[in-house]
């Protein structure tokens, strides 16, 4: 009997080339592929701007490629479903955005993500390219003290790519981006809650078993458990139990500017979504903080699951500056600025 269809597909190992041929073609003037597995902008930055890279695993989009433009990223190389790209694909997009002014490395916390950056930019290093590397840790679910190597990236990195973008795009130097990113990794902080598990596209395995009217509070990127399973409850109770975990980490004190993002992962509705963010906004005014940057959007998703991340930073003034007042063109995120 053949197997049932459960996902509009065509052969499951062809997922990733096919997903990304749609995309640029979808966005011509926009994004290419410069090679297998490779999105760079379709209208290069000059080559006296440090180049903005970044890599990971297809299955979330729109991210990671949903951000190549102007003003964001400037490359992303592309992994099989859920799984890092090889050191030698990316040490080839390093390779395409080789110029003087040096580039910097965007790497979620994941094992794969972590040891394919590491090689090619070893390989990048004997080849006279400049690179630098920036690690995003901004899960908050492995606990309060946990180490850096125990946080996950999750999609805390999407703003990350606009303020760099921007400031790129200013001519900072190579030195000045690095510090730029290090004051928003250090304050940022993400926590995502499952409500029912995604499944793997090419095998249609469940991810993980999460029963009906039960969630999971700190799932991963991948719909990993995160050890927090409860039954479901409100929307108001699920949002301010979770302003508390990452307040609980980042400690902002009254006055501080703040962002909040609320990002679906793949089967929340944007009803459900905004009526998180409402009460979340709540929770940080009433904690004496000022949002003054916010979005309701699926910017990173994880297949077919249901729930959420809620995404929270304190952001000094550049980091207002780069996300409000720059342009971005890209076929996720556009704003119109300076």
């Amino acid at each position: 009997m053949d197997k049932i269809r459960t996902k509009f597909i065509n052969s499951p190992e062809n997922i990733t080339a096919e997903l990304l041929e749609g995309y640029v073609m979808a966005y011509p003037d926009q994004v290419a592929l410069a090679a297998e597995n490779i999105v760079v902008r379709k209208n290069p930055k000059s080559e006296d701007k440090v180049a903005i890279v970044t890599l990971g695993g297809s299955g979330h989009e729109p991210a990671l490629s949903g951000f190549v433009g102007d003003g964001m990223l400037d490359c992303s190389v592309v992994g099989d479903v859920f799984a890092a790209p090889g050191a030698q694909r990316l040490f080839q997009a390093l390779q395409l955005m080789k110029r003087e002014a040096g580039i910097l490395l965007v790497v979620l916390n994941h094992s794969g993500d972590v040891m394919s950056a590491n090689m090619a930019c070893q390989l990048a290093e004997r080849a006279g390219i400049k690179v630098r590397k920036v690690l995003t840790y901004d899960d908050i679910s492995a606990g309060i003290d946990a180490p850096i190597d125990d946080r996950r990236g999750l999609a805390g990195c999407v703003p990350l790519y606009k303020i760099l973008g921007a400031a790129a795009d200013e001519g900072k130097s190579l030195d000045e981006l690095v510090e730029i990113a290090e004051r928003y990794t250090a304050n940022v902080a993400t926590l995502a809650v499952a409500m029912r598990s995604c499944s793997h596209p090419q095998n249609d395995a469940v991810i993980t078993d999460l029963p009906d009217g039960i969630m999971e509070i700190g799932a991963g990127q991948h719909g990993e458990g995160g050890g927090g399973r409860k039954p479901l409850v409100s929307a108001d109770d699920t949002a301010a139990e979770m302003v508390g975990m990452l307040c609980n980490q980042l400690k902002p004190a009254e006055g501080d500017k703040m962002m909040l993002i609320i990002n679906g992962v793949g089967a929340t509705t944007h009803m459900e979504l905004s009526i998180v963010f409402r009460k979340a906004l709540k929770e940080l005014e009433a904690r004496g903080v000022q949002v003054v940057y916010s979005r309701i959007q699926e910017i990173l998703t994880v297949q077919e699951q249901a729930g959420f991340q809620m995404i929270i930073a304190k952001l000094d003034d550049d980091h207002i500056d780069y996300l409000k007042n720059y342009s971005a063109n890209t076929p996720y995120w556009t704003t119109i600025g300076k």
